[in-house]
C-alpha cells in the first residue's frame, strides 16, 4: 500500500485523524505512489493555534536572527536540490529540466527574503514640524496561510512564506492535494532547520481544508494561486472574515507576432511558452496572434516545430514535454479539442494520436494546434491548461490589442517584433500585468512582484518582493515630540 503522508504542526510530524485520503500519482506511469490526507477542521484549527502562539514570540525575534533560519534552509535545499527536482517531476510530470528550473526560482525567493533587514526598513522625516519627528515602522500582520496550486509544487510557496517568516509572521502552508510530495520533502528540511515550534506548519487537504483555513480566526492573511473561480471564492471569504488576501488567478495569454518578427529566433520561444510544462501554467501562451503578412509562414513554422516535440516521462533523457498531471486533466483538454472541431476551427496538429509505448498508463497528450479560430469560440475564451494552441489572424496591431483587451483575463501578453515603436506601443496599451517583448513566458524574477490584472488577480498586493513585504506587514506611523 502507498505510504500515507503526514501533516507538520507545531514542530512535529503528525498523522492526520481523517478517514479520507486521496491517491497521489506518478502521471508519467499512471500509478499511485502515495496517499494524501484530507485534513479535518480540527487539525487546521490546531495549526492556527500553534501559529498564533508562536507569532507572539517569533514577531519579537530580531530580523537578522529570523533570516538565519532561512539561510540554513537555503543551504539544505542546495544540498538536496536534485532529490527535490526528481520528486517534483515524479508527482507532477514536468521534465527534470523544468523541475530544476522551478526549484531555482524557489531558491531565488529564499535568497531575496534573506535581505529583509534592509527590505522591511521604515522611513523617517526628522523635524516634520517644530520639534516633531515623524516616521513609520513595519510590523508583521500575524499568522498567514498559503494555498498552493498543483502546477508548481515547489516554487509557489516560496513566493510567500520566506517573506512572511522574515517579516515576523508565522505560516500555515496547504499544498495541492494533487502534488503534495515536493512540499512534504521541503518540510523535512524545514524540520531539520529547527524553526521554533509553530512558526511554520503544513496542512494537507482539499476544498474543505481550504474552507477551514478561511474560517479560522487565528489566520490574518491568505495568499493563494488558483483558477479564477476558486480565487473569487477565497477573496470573498477573506473579505467576510477580515483577512488580508492575495489571490493570483487564471489566465488566457496572447502571443502576438508582427510581420517584422525574426521567426527563426521566435519560434523556439513560442513553442516553450505554449507547450512547456505541458501548458499547465498561468503564463502559458495559449493564443498565437499572427498579424497579416506573417500569418501563413508563422502557422507553417509553428506546426513544424511542434511536431518535433518529444513527449515522454519527465525523468527520461530527451523528453521535452511530459504528461498531464491527471487523467481528468487530460480528458479536459480532449473535450476542448472536440469542442474546437464542433465550433468550426481546423485542427492542423492533432495531439490525440500520441502513444508512449513504454508507459501505456500515463496521462499523455501531444501538442495540438487549431487554425481558423475566432474570438467567440470556447477554445479562444476559456483557460484550458494543457498543450493546446489556438491561432488567430488579425489585420494589424490595433486589432491584436483590442483582442487582448476584450479578454476578461489580464495575466500576460507578449509581442514578437523587430520594431521598437511597436513594442513600445504594445507594452503601454495592453492591460495585462506581465508583458513580454520577444519573451513568451514572462515570469518575473524574485525581486519583482508577480503581477496580474482583471480576472487574473484579486487583491492589491502580489506575490514576491517587494509586494510580499507590504502584504505581510502593517505600517505603524509614529509622531514624536520630546520636552
Amino acid at each position: 500500500m502507498a505510504k500515507k503522508i503526514k501533516n507538520y504542526i507545531n514542530g512535529q510530524w503528525v498523522v492526520s485523524k481523517t478517514s479520507q485520503f486521496l491517491p497521489v500519482f506518478d502521471p508519467g506511469k499512471g500509478k499511485a505512489i502515495a496517499q494524501v490526507p484530507l485534513s479535518t477542521k480540527e487539525e487546521v484549527n490546531r495549526a492556527g493555534q500553534a501559529a498564533q502562539k508562536a507569532f507572539k514570540t517569533w514577531s519579537r525575534v530580531p530580523a537578522p536572527e529570523r533570516v538565519e533560519y532561512l539561510f540554513k534552509l537555503k543551504r539544505l535545499i542546495d544540498d538536496h536540490f536534485q532529490e527535490i527536482a526528481r520528486i517534483l517531476t515524479t508527482e507532477h510530470g514536468k521534465t527534470l529540466k523544468e523541475a530544476r528550473g522551478e526549484v531555482k526560482r524557489a531558491l531565488q525567493n529564499l535568497e531575496t527574503a534573506c535581505g529583509i533587514p534592509t527590505l522591511m526598513q521604515g522611513k523617517i522625516l526628522a523635524s516634520a514640524a517644530q520639534d516633531i519627528d515623524e516616521y513609520f515602522i513595519r510590523e508583521p500582520v500575524g499568522p498567514a496561510a498559503i494555498i498552493m496550486p498543483f502546477n508548481f509544487p515547489a516554487m509557489i510557496s516560496f513566493w510567500y512564506f520566506p517573506y512572511a517568516l522574515a517579516c515576523g509572521c508565522t505560516c500555515i502552508i496547504k499544498p495541492s492535494e494533487i502534488t503534495p510530495l515536493t512540499q512534504n520533502k521541503i518540510f523535512e528540511l524545514i524540520d531539520e532547520v529547527g524553526f521554533p515550534e509553530g512558526v511554520i506548519n503544513l496542512i494537507n487537504g482539499a476544498k474543505d481544508t481550504v474552507g477551514a483555513i478561511l474560517e479560522n480566526k487565528d489566520i490574518k492573511a491568505v495568499a493563494s494561486v488558483s483558477s479564477t473561480p476558486v480565487a473569487k471564492v477565497i477573496y470573498e471569504a477573506c473579505a467576510r472574515t477580515h483577512k488580508r488576501a492575495c489571490c493570483q488567478a487564471g489566465a488566457k495569454n496572447f502571443l502576438v507576432v508582427a510581420p517584422d518578427a525574426n521567426l527563426k529566433k521566435s519560434i523556439p520561444n513560442i513553442i516553450n511558452s505554449a507547450f512547456g510544462n505541458t501548458g499547465q501554467r498561468c503564463l502559458a501562451g495559449s493564443i498565437l496572434v499572427g498579424i497579416d503578412g506573417i500569418y501563413e509562414k508563422l502557422k507553417e513554422e509553428i506546426v513544424r516545430a511542434a511536431k518535433k516535440i518529444k513527449v515522454g516521462h519527465g525523468l527520461d533523457r530527451g523528453t521535452y514535454m511530459g504528461p498531464l498531471v491527471r487523467d481528468i486533466a487530460r480528458q479536459r483538454v480532449l473535450n476542448y479539442i472536440e469542442t474546437g472541431i464542433k465550433e468550426g476551427a481546423e485542427l492542423i496538429l492533432d495531439g490525440r494520436k500520441i502513444k508512449i509505448k513504454k508507459y501505456p498508463g500515463g496521462f499523455y497528450l501531444g501538442p495540438s494546434i487549431f487554425d481558423k479560430v475566432t474570438p467567440r469560440m470556447k477554445i479562444a475564451k476559456d483557460e484550458i491548461f494543457g498543450p493546446l494552441l489556438a491561432i488567430i489572424k488579425v489585420k494589424n496591431l490595433d486589432e491584436a490589442i483590442n483582442l487582448i483587451d476584450r479578454c476578461p483575463y489580464g495575466n500576460a501578453a507578449s509581442i514578437y517584433t523587430s520594431s521598437g515603436r511597436l513594442a513600445q506601443e504594445f507594452k503601454h496599451r495592453v492591460k495585462c500585468g506581465n508583458i513580454g517583448i520577444q519573451i513568451g513566458t514572462v515570469a518575473p524574477l524574485a525581486y519583482f512582484s508577480f503581477a496580474g490584472m482583471k480576472d487574473s488577480f484579486f487583491g492589491t498586493l502580489h506575490g514576491q518582493a517587494p509586494d510580499a513585504i507590504d502584504f505581510f506587514t502593517d505600517k505603524k506611523v509614529i509622531i514624536e515630540k520630546w520636552w
